[in-house]
């Protein structure tokens, strides 16, 4: 249902899709959808708009109008009403708030101003299609425990289901914007490649799925996991002078080339992967 909502949002969603999609009955899944997410399906879909939409005022320079209909609202009226429920502000407003990443006015931190922070390289790559395994969790990207407890869950399941070995392709994928996306709602996946899943159909919350072959632009952190949020600083403090790529709607992946079992935690590697078009 949440791949369904999430690859479907832009269009129109009402209830025989969704009984398509699930084989539920609205009734039946929408109890179901709030009580393992908090929320209705409709609230669900109309924070998902709002964010994306918020998003794009944000990074992108398309007017107000084509937004509003990009995710769903045909009457402009009615998202900028909704939109000011939600972030009380217009959506004027807001873009205005966030004109330093659109106006080559990047925010620097003070402790930084005299360093190298507008040193970053990058490489263009794209990558093919990937069957994985998945878990999700809900909640702050500052909650490393929690993150790292969704770990040792996948990777316990995937450790009895025979699915790891040494050249294991361990992953994440980062779906919301923590700057727009209320905390508690972020989405973090955790995830493998599945190398040979033919005959390998999950249980529970944990997902097999396919992400589409896509172009990125590949950045690299080492450190500790706390220290990432330093690269992802100066990515986008350098996106609109710099780097000058369009970013695509799709979520960021983090691939970790090593552990803290072999090496110390400030010679972790990361890998970070924005989409773009």
């Amino acid at each position: 249902m949440l791949t369904y909502i999430d690859e479907e949002f832009k269009e129109t969603i009402n209830i025989p899709k969704i009984e398509a999609a699930c084989n539920y009955s609205y009734r039946n899944i929408n109890r179901i959808f709030e009580a393992i997410n908090h929320e209705t399906i409709g609230k669900y879909i109309k924070r998902i708009r709002l964010e994306k939409a918020a998003q794009y005022l944000k990074y992108t320079h398309e007017n107000i109008s084509e937004i509003a209909y990009e995710v769903g609202y045909a009457d402009v009226a009615v998202f900028s009403k909704a939109f000011k429920k939600k972030f009380n502000c217009s959506p004027s407003k807001f873009r205005e708030r966030n004109k330093h990443i659109q106006h080559h006015d990047p925010v620097v931190p003070e402790d930084t101003k005299n360093t190298n922070y507008f040193d970053v390289s990058f490489e263009i790559e794209t990558l093919p299609d990937m069957t994985i395994l998945g878990l999700e969790y809900k909640g702050s990207y500052e909650d490393l425990k929690s993150i790292d407890k969704t770990w040792k869950q996948l990777i316990w399941y995937a450790s009895k289901k025979r699915l790891l070995d040494d050249t294991t392709i361990h992953f994440a994928e980062i779906l919301d914007d923590d700057e727009i996306t209320e905390h508690i709602k972020c989405r973090y996946t955790s995830a493998i490649v599945l190398e040979d899943d033919s005959q390998f159909e999950p249980n529970g919350f944990f997902v097999k799925k396919i992400i589409k072959s896509r172009k990125y632009a590949k950045f690299s952190h080492k450190g500790t996991h706390e220290s990432c949020m330093d690269t992802y600083g100066k990515i986008y403090a350098n996106w609109m002078t710099e780097i000058q790529l369009e970013m695509s709607d799709a979520p960021v992946l983090e691939f970790y080339l090593n552990d803290e079992t072999h090496d110390s935690s400030e010679n972790l590697i990361t890998e970070i992967y924005i989409p773009i078009a």
